[in-house]
């Protein structure tokens, strides 16, 4: 069990549930259960399933690109539900396995480069230098080495987030659903209960 308890299918509320459904049986989601924790805050699932919706849509970086950071990214912070789904129909599995070691792979130079960004990112940030952005200046626009920076942080952010939920643990969740936790402040209920 995740360690905090995932909300039921059966008691979300309609849209979630829905959300949840339809994602899971799209394969957009790999699994519900990270999806029926966020649902907790029910603002925050429909943030998440809309910025899933338009992924790469709007991106000055392709939704290839986008789609590669956020497979690394769930490598790098060990998201099992992440690394399994797809979301865009040009990834392949070597594609995946040539972003744990990209140098000699297919990917293009833009896709290397992002992946070395989001690693350094990941596990260095102080050594993304003056060298490492002309590098990127060459291959990438200022507006996308924005983008880019920000789609590092935000993917990066929420794997990390991801698993520490532990979401296919085997021990009792450290916090056990409760009903009135769901859309509720501290301030609006009583502390919360421990499992």
């Amino acid at each position: 069990m995740p360690r905090i308890e995932p909300i039921p299918l059966d008691k979300l509320a309609d849209e979630p549930r829905r959300i949840i459904e339809e994602g899971v049986a799209d394969g957009t989601y790999a699994t519900a259960v990270p999806l029926q924790i966020f649902a907790y805050k029910t603002a925050q699932l429909l943030m998440i399933n809309a910025a899933r919706g338009v992924m790469g849509k709007q991106s000055l970086l392709g939704a290839r690109i986008v789609e590669l950071i956020r497979i690394r990214s769930a490598q790098l912070g060990e998201c099992q539900p992440c690394m399994q789904s797809r979301k865009h129909e040009s990834i392949t599995d070597e594609d995946v396995a040539c972003l744990v070691a990209p140098g000699g792979s297919q990917l293009t130079d833009q896709e290397r480069l992002a992946v070395e960004f989001l690693d350094l990112l990941s596990a260095d940030h102080h050594a993304i230098d003056d060298d490492m952005y002309r590098r990127l200046g060459e291959v990438f626009t200022t507006a996308q080495i924005v983008e880019l920076g920000f789609t590092c942080a935000n993917t990066m952010g929420l794997h990390r987030f991801i698993h520490t939920l532990d979401v296919f643990g085997a021990s009792a969740p450290a916090i056990a659903y409760d009903p009135a936790q769901v859309d509720a402040a501290y301030t609006d209920t009583p502390r919360q209960t421990t499992a």
